[in-house]
């Protein structure tokens, strides 16, 4: 399966107005939407990917849940993002099998070689930039820390973190096969136009 470019992600604590959010953004051409839910019920996760899966379905799309690797098989997602906390990426492979995306999360050369050799489809790598929608963060990597990652491996890298339209050009000329953002789509007010303004820059 080849990997979109543009990855959408959605909180399911938004409710109703966070799958607003995603069909819009699907409408406008989003190619992949990754389900984040953080503070939710395992029944909530699976409810909300669900909701979320058939909409990708209806336009296309690719749909990967954030952090669970069970959720995404019981619902029949695409593929599974896993975070440095959460189930090791050679594990996950075990229990999704060869058919099911797996990307895991990297900030530096050595750990994305080790990803893609315990089965990583895809790299996330960041935060490429300063970012207030997740507390805790390291320090931003820009350009320069995502072109050391996608330099190492053969492998998508996807940069999250502070995204913009007008940061896109020089994260893809970094070496990023495309990006990740949460409030440019999510929280804007036009979350269709937004979509549209990143898939430009993609372009």
């Amino acid at each position: 399966m080849s990997l979109g470019r543009l990855h959408v992600l959605t909180d399911a604590r938004g409710g109703p107005p966070a799958l607003d959010a995603v069909a819009a953004a699907l409408a406008a051409g989003a190619p992949v939407v990754q389900v984040r839910a953080k503070g939710c019920t395992d029944r909530e996760i699976y409810e909300f990917a669900r909701a979320v899966l058939s909409l990708c379905r209806s336009a296309g799309a690719t749909c990967l849940v954030d952090d669970r690797v069970d959720i995404a098989l019981a619902v029949g997602a695409d593929g599974t993002h896993l975070g440095a906390g959460d189930l090791p990426l050679s594990a996950a492979r075990r229990v999704a099998g060869p058919g099911h995306l797996l990307g895991g999360t990297a900030r530096e050369p050595g750990l994305a070689r080790q990803l893609v050799a315990e089965g990583a489809d895809y790299l996330g790598v960041g935060p490429a930039f300063p970012t207030t929608t997740k507390t805790g963060l390291p320090g931003a990597l820009g350009p320069a820390g995502i072109a050391a990652v996608a330099g190492a491996v053969d492998v998508p890298v996807i940069a999250i973190g502070g995204v913009t339209a007008a940061r896109v050009p020089g994260l893809l000329a970094a070496g990023a096969h495309g990006v990740a953002v949460v409030g440019a789509v999510s929280a804007a007010t036009d979350p269709a136009a937004a979509t549209r303004e990143l898939l430009a820059a993609l372009r």
